[in-house]
């Protein structure tokens, strides 16, 4: 989730094009979705002239405590032991109780919001009836877990006094291409609902040495869609995040669309235009979807944390790190504008001495672009560098990380236009390196909480 090194390309003007299809809401949303045999599942939604108007969500004074809890590769949560029990109850008892112990943890630390990832790629962790259960909580995709791990996260973490927020991972559906995941995707075929992989294999392509969905055709960004509104008009979900993953590419594993630029791009002066659209398209869909169904559940982007930078745009920071514009596609700062986002949540995961990204400098460039607007500014802080040794940002080893986490904190907690952390992620408070810190957040927040 963290990038250095920007590349440089010529940009042109964005062009933003609000297409009505946009405007029309939940009832078209997948008219142009179908693949036979199988077919194509779509959720079943309430008429969209019955829904209340697009209004402000619902939100607290307290500033947001937060964490993000992984699922994907089981890296928080479940335990990867569980997978493997002699019995479907010791299974889903072994996995029950790891995620209230963790809850049990996080209220006692003061955290009041949890992030939790209910589509770590093409499955779910909730009983959808457009995607596969998820691997992650039986080994096999598509095996009904024998609970609802999403309403069981809602019910516990409310219990606390804890808010939730589905983090969706939007167009991964797998994190490998090996064979043996062609076959598990494959294997889905009879399913009820079956993966994406094999209903819609021409929205399939290859980036970063995963299978993701070409965010250039209407039809995925629409499912997508469709799969947020399943949640929101089903459970009682505090928030909705997007992390930041739109357009990924590695060197050596870019994603090609060139065909589907060909068939959609025409009017952009670059393909990198077209895809900032795409991805703006995304974000306006999906924000009028959740406002449409549920006005009191925020909408928020996690992306990296900087937009531009200052050599590429004068309007950028006073950076060197690759930018979600140029590199994810994504005008985060435009949506943070046009108040398409209850909140944005960068990921600032760089300490205050690192040149390229200083933390500071970021933290106060976001709060200079949201003070104009209603969008809150929750910041990403790097949990995951605390106490790991590093030659290049060597603060996070000073005692044990505090100093560096404190500053970032204070900064945070002092600054007006910052109204919440958040930590990433979840079980690096269960590791040695970061005790020194976790112990000082409890004496920071826990009483807070």
């Amino acid at each position: 989730m963290e990038f250095i090194i920007a590349r440089s390309q010529h940009i042109s003007a964005i062009k933003i094009v609000k297409t009505s299809a946009t405007l029309m809401g939940l009832a078209l949303l997948l008219a142009s979705c179908s693949s036979k045999p199988p077919k194509s599942l779509v959720t079943p939604l309430p008429p969209v002239s019955k829904q209340p108007l697009p209004g402000k969500s619902a939100q607290s004074n307290e500033p947001v405590r937060g964490v993000w809890l992984a699922t994907v590769s089981r890296l928080d949560w479940p335990p990867v032991s569980s997978v493997t029990e002699s019995s479907p109850t010791a299974r889903i008892s072994q996995q029950k109780k790891a995620l209230t112990d963790k809850l049990d943890k996080l209220q006692s630390l003061g955290i009041n919001t949890v992030f939790f990832q209910v589509k770590p790629d093409g499955t779910a962790l909730w009983a959808s009836k457009i995607l596969p259960w998820s691997d992650t909580l039986t080994g096999k995709i598509g095996q009904d877990p024998g609970y609802d791990p999403l309403q069981f996260m809602l019910d516990e973490a409310h219990k606390r006094g804890m808010k939730v927020h589905a983090w969706f991972n939007p167009y991964r559906v797998s994190v490998n291409t090996k064979p043996s995941t062609v076959a598990e995707l494959n294997n889905t075929l009879p399913l009820h609902p079956a993966s994406v992989f094999v209903l819609h294999r021409d929205w399939i392509r290859t980036a970063s040495d995963r299978f993701v969905l070409d965010p250039g055709i209407p039809e995925a960004r629409d499912w997508i869609t469709s799969i947020v509104a399943e949640v929101v008009s089903r459970y009682p979900v505090d928030g909705v995040q997007f992390d930041d993953y739109f357009y990924t590419e590695a060197p050596g594993s870019t994603l090609d669309d060139n065909l589907t630029f060909r068939r959609y791009g025409q009017g952009f002066a670059s393909k990198a235009d077209w895809r900032r659209h795409n991805t703006q398209l995304l974000i306006e869909q999906v924000s009028r979807t959740i406002k449409q169904l549920k006005p009191g559940v925020e909408f928020g982007v996690s992306p990296a944390g900087v937009w531009r930078n200052v050599s590429h745009d004068p309007a950028g920071s006073r950076t060197s790190g690759a930018a979600a514009y140029d590199e994810a596609y994504a005008d985060t700062r435009l949506w943070v504008q046009q108040g398409l986002l209850d909140y944005i949540a960068p990921q600032l995961y760089w300490p205050f001495a690192r040149k390229a990204a200083r933390y500071d400098v970021l933290a106060q460039w976001w709060a200079d672009v949201v003070k104009p607007t209603h969008t809150r500014l929750y910041i990403g802080v790097a949990l995951y560098k605390v106490g790991e040794p590093s030659k290049i940002e060597p603060d996070w080893m000073i005692s044990g990380g505090v100093p560096e986490l404190k500053k970032q904190l204070d900064m945070n907690e002092s600054n007006p236009q910052i109204q919440g952390t958040i930590l990433f992620r979840e079980n690096y408070l269960n590791q040695p390196q970061t005790q020194e810190a976790v112990s000082y957040l409890k004496r920071r927040w826990g009483s807070a909480g």
